[in-house]
């Protein structure tokens, strides 16, 4: 009976310190309408940004935005970057409940994630599940490559533009379409990066290893190579399962060379779009696909 009551203890506990997470989440997540249609939004700056879905916005020039508190405001739309469904709506007001802002360049699959949203005119709703892919989405119609994240989370119209939370209750992504019968939301760090930067700033492709040049791996028919000596955990490598000790031969048909090969070769890359990487693991010759991601937004 004292081990039931414990579990029963730590299931309270637990319970409770989810609610407080998706608290905080609410209080950050505004609705965001104009006519009869609506969706979510997140606020992403105290001094009034908020980013949502540039679908939610349409082509209006200003939109009407219900804070959590239940205060009312006449946005209007500053930016948008119709490649990644991405838009950032100003209201004229300081101070707010700014979301905390996840790394969504080491999500992984199998982390908890909730979506926050107003779907079917419920305000604030809630669901949880996992992520099930980082990079690559599983469609109905085939592989849709692409820097998203996919969970198994219900989203519902009026979800699009809300938060994809993780367990502690950052932002890891924006909530953005169905897809079969799982969510796709827009890693945190490619909207962080448009908040900064703006949609014209070209992001930069993110792997997730650190590396060391060899002038020569010592192996018949190779020449110069990248030993693999850290990889991120979490990280876009990690996920396509490259490991330490690997040894880079080729990214993308680009034979290495020389240490200038990898960042000649990361500016050639986009975030979303996979690169095939060369790797001899032992004497055994291997191929890996990598989707890589934008990383942690860095001042």
């Amino acid at each position: 009976m004292a081990m039931v009551i414990e579990q029963d203890v730590q299931t309270g506990s637990l319970s409770s310190e989810i609610s407080a997470i998706v608290e905080r989440a609410r209080a950050s997540t505004v609705l965001v309408y104009r006519g009869n249609g609506n969706g979510a939004g997140v606020i992403w700056r105290s001094s009034g940004e908020i980013v949502t879905n540039r679908h939610v916005v349409g082509n209006s020039k200003q939109m009407d935005v219900i804070l959590a508190d239940g205060r009312k405001f006449t946005g209007i739309v500053a930016s948008l970057h119709p490649e990644r469904d991405l838009a950032i709506i100003k209201i004229a007001e300081t101070g707010l409940p700014a979301a905390e802002i996840g790394d969504s360049s080491t999500v992984r699959p199998g982390q908890i994630a909730i979506a926050v949203g107003h779907p079917l005119g419920y305000r604030d709703a809630v669901t949880a599940g996992i992520i099930v892919a980082s990079g690559q989405a599983a469609t109905e119609n085939g592989p849709r490559m692409g820097d998203h994240l996919q969970a198994d989370v219900t989203i519902r119209p009026g979800n699009s533009g809300g938060p994809l939370i993780d367990a502690w209750g950052r932002v890891i992504g924006i909530n953005t379409m169905v897809a079969g019968a799982l969510a796709l939301a827009i890693p945190s760090q490619a909207a962080e990066r448009f908040v900064t930067s703006g949609p014209a700033v070209k992001p930069n492709a993110y792997l997730g290893v650190e590396v060391k040049f060899v002038q020569d791996v010592r192996r018949p028919g190779y020449g110069a190579g990248l030993v693999i000596v850290g990889v991120v955990e979490g990280s876009p490598s990690d996920r396509a399962g490259l490991t330490i000790g690997d040894v880079i031969v080729a990214l993308s048909e680009v034979a290495v060379v020389d240490q200038e090969t990898l960042p000649a070769s990361m500016l050639r890359l986009r975030p979303g779009e996979p690169v095939t990487i060369k790797v001899l693991r032992g004497d055994e010759p291997r191929d890996f696909v990598v989707v890589p991601t934008e990383r942690a937004w860095e001042e």
